[in-house]
């Protein structure tokens, strides 16, 4: 079963919140593609930016989007006019008042999303995928997770027949649901067709009980950076890596 399922699907409510936070009710269809419409305009309008995550809460007249990002400097802009920028544009989309909050990422080499778009984007550079994929297993490494996984499929160094490659290094246990596993899948489009990037990332384990709803305690004021941020290591039911014996 860990093995066919998202992993962070796998884990919601245990160990792992939602990204959108509201009661559809009778408009739960239309709620739904306006969340999937926001994240795709943010997804393409920050692509240099570095974005792991876009939570998004709403309350009746206020829709409050969290960007978790590694480079908020881009998203600020000089004295924040970019998010005043953002916010306009958004407003269009969705006809209602829009907060923006901007939580800075501490650890970009322990995020999925952001290792698997950095490969991804090294690939359509032209940069040999074994020695992309090996760097970016190396840095995750350094930066303390217990273990990490990646996947690569597609035609690899321009081959004529597509096929899979897999690397790992440390521990990825899948089924274990205490076990804080990040997810994300990332597509390389180059000259010889698309090609797909998996990444897995053990974080370490959950003992306890975590809270669901990440808190993001200074960045109540749109465009301000969030400095607690940097994913699990400020938890204190995060355990860490165990020493090689």
């Amino acid at each position: 079963m860990g093995q066919k399922v998202n992993p962070i699907s796998n884990r919601l409510g245990i160990i792992r919140g939602w990204d959108s936070n509201w009661y559809g009710g009778k408009n739960y269809g239309d709620t739904l593609l306006e969340d999937s419409k926001i994240r795709k305009y943010l997804n393409a309008r920050l692509a240099k930016a570095s974005v792991s995550r876009i939570i998004i809460e709403r309350t009746l007249k206020l829709i409050t989007i969290t960007v978790c990002t590694s480079r908020p400097g881009i998203i600020i802009g000089k004295g924040g006019q970019e998010v005043d920028k953002l916010k306009e544009e958004l407003k269009k989309i969705t006809d209602k008042e829009v907060q923006i909050n901007i939580f800075e990422v501490k650890r970009p080499e322990l995020d999925a999303v952001i290792v698997a778009n950095n490969i991804a984007r090294q690939l359509e550079g032209k940069i040999a995928y074994r020695r992309a994929i090996k760097m970016a297993i190396a840095s995750t490494m350094r930066m303390g997770a217990e273990g990490i996984k990646v996947q690569v499929s597609g035609r690899l160094n321009g081959a004529e027949m597509a096929r899979s490659e897999m690397y790992k290094e440390g521990r990825t246990p899948l089924h274990t649901f205490r076990a804080d596993i990040d997810y994300a899948l990332a597509e390389a489009l180059t000259k010889v067709g698309l090609l797909g990037i998996k990444v897995w990332i053990c974080r370490g384990e959950v003992y306890g009980k975590r809270d669901l709803a990440l808190s993001f305690t200074n960045s109540k004021e749109s465009g301000r950076r969030n400095d607690n941020a940097g994913g699990n290591r400020g938890d204190k039911n995060f355990k860490k890596k165990r020493p090689n014996r």
